[in-house]
């Protein structure tokens, strides 16, 4: 979806794009490395391996054509929130720590920090992986889910047909365990 955005976004149509969605999203590597397709849209470390390998490069980063698009987010109802702030709290601000780590910390050491967490990657594509991220500015300061990325998500979401109209954000975020 973000690709198909980021297409709509440059003027390009999308229908004079052959864009195969049949691939299982984990096989798409493997099956632009066995010669399918002129361009794939990977995430780490798969586009990383492809140009480790050989069977490719990486040429631009959706993060960075499309804007901060917020992949991950985190979800809760509005009752447990209401009945557990502490580990709401808790949570963000685990989250926070995390990030404070990221910014003070060079790529050697973050990927150093989260090898455990990828053992199928070598400690070098893990670096690479990581000084991609920093360069790109790819991690937040804050765990806030500001309204700037709520809305580009929707845009997003709207563009692919997935969200027939836009919906409130002040009704579905609430940032008062960030402050």
């Amino acid at each position: 979806m973000v690709f198909e955005y980021i297409l709509s976004k440059n003027n390009i149509d999308k229908s004079e794009v052959n864009i195969d969605q049949s691939i299982d999203f984990g096989s798409t590597a493997a099956a632009f490395s066995g010669g399918q397709g002129e361009f794939t849209v990977e995430f780490e470390p798969h586009a990383t391996s492809l140009e480790l390998k050989g069977d490719g490069y990486v040429v631009a980063s959706l993060g960075e054509a499309s804007g901060y698009v917020p992949y991950t987010s985190f979800a809760a109802k509005k009752s447990y929130i209401e009945k557990n702030p502490e580990v709401i709290q808790a949570f963000t601000n685990a989250l926070q720590k995390g990030m404070d780590y990221c910014a003070g910390h060079t790529p050697k050491e973050i990927a150093k920090a989260i090898a455990p967490q990828f053992p199928e990657t070598d400690m070098e594509t893990l670096e690479i992986i990581v000084a991609r991220y920093a360069g790109q500015d790819t991690w937040k300061t804050s765990p806030a889910f500001e309204k700037d990325a709520f809305d580009l998500l929707q845009n997003i979401l709207m563009d692919a047909g997935e969200l027939e109209k836009a919906l409130p954000y002040e009704e579905l975020v609430t940032t008062q365990f960030v402050k």
